[in-house]
């Protein structure tokens, strides 16, 4: 049977679909995962797209598959959705857990709302869930009992900037945790980057370049089974540099082999390395190389 996506627009629509009461407040709430009923959990013959942003903690019993390896790590894990993503329900036995959701309109004229695309994860894939430990946990849960507390009671002129005052420390807290996970699981990245640029160095050393043009975060992303956002976090993390700045780097490199080994002008050169206009080539190169093409060969003898 093809499956069929549950459209939730609404913190109102979230708690009707769990079975879970009246919301206390319109934009934001939180559900306790053991104390809800999911409607066909096991039948496995529906997704749900949110209209929400949500926060989604689970222990589960067992092992946790992450990408394509299995983790014993039962504490738990987090995963982050942005509005209108399709996921699919878990029917795995859940332990623990918490649901926090959010409307975007909640973020609407706040200072976090202007600085809340930072937060790269929210448009990470689930296998890229963010594992915390027991401690890391309870630090999440204090928080998040906070929220509850604060729309709990009768909502005044403070309420929504209090909430989203324990939303950021939320998710910077999970934005810190990530940063240690970058690196306890560094030998599955070690692998990931040495991927990375071998992906780089076959794109570029090929006729790709000219027949598709200037590869995109995108396709290196999906060749490693990994969401762009969370490529470029891995890059970022380990080397300094997102998954863009790599490819640029790596078409400079090119580019200063063709300018020093062969006559052709900076247009096709710029043509070659899969530029449409000549100018952005020119723009990239000099901000990666420091000089322009043309003061690139003169300063090294190839121009009078």
């Amino acid at each position: 049977m093809k499956d069929q996506i549950v459209q939730i627009k609404s913190v109102a629509d979230l708690h009707k679909f769990y079975n879970y009461g009246s919301p206390r407040h319109p934009l934001v709430s939180i559900i306790d995962l053991k104390n809800v009923s999911r409607p066909n959990a096991n039948s496995g013959n529906y997704l749900y797209s949110l209209d929400l942003f949500t926060i989604v903690f689970k222990q589960y019993r067992g092992s946790i598959k992450y990408g394509r390896s299995h983790y014993d790590f039962q504490e738990g894990t987090i995963m982050f959705t942005a509005p209108n993503q399709v996921i699919s329900p878990s029917a795995d036995a859940i332990l623990d857990g918490w649901f926090l959701a959010f409307h975007p309109d909640f973020l609407s004229g706040s200072d976090f709302g202007k600085k809340f695309k930072k937060y790269s994860f929210f448009n990470y894939e689930s296998n890229e869930a963010l594992h915390i430990s027991e401690d890391e946990k309870n630090t999440l849960r204090d928080v998040v009992a906070k929220i509850e507390k604060e729309y709990s009671q009768n909502i005044d002129r403070h309420t929504q900037g209090l909430i989203l005052n324990q939303i950021e420390l939320l998710l910077n807290y999970c934005d810190r945790f990530y940063d240690r996970q970058f690196f306890t699981r560094s030998g599955n990245n070690k692998d990931i980057l040495e991927q990375f640029e071998n992906l780089l160095d076959v794109y570029f050393n090929s006729d790709t370049l000219v027949d598709k043009g200037i590869p995109e975060v995108k396709y290196f992303a999906e060749k490693l089974y990994l969401s762009s956002n969370y490529l470029s976090d891995l890059l970022s993390k380990h080397t300094g540099k997102s998954t863009l700045e790599h490819i640029h780097l790596k078409l400079v490199e090119k580019a200063k082999n063709l300018l020093m080994g062969t006559s052709g002008n900076v247009s096709e050169i710029a043509y070659q390395l899969g530029f449409d206009h000549p100018s952005h080539f020119t723009k990239v190169f000099k901000t990666k190389a420091g000089v322009s093409p043309l003061q690139f060969r003169k300063q090294n003898g190839l121009l009078n």
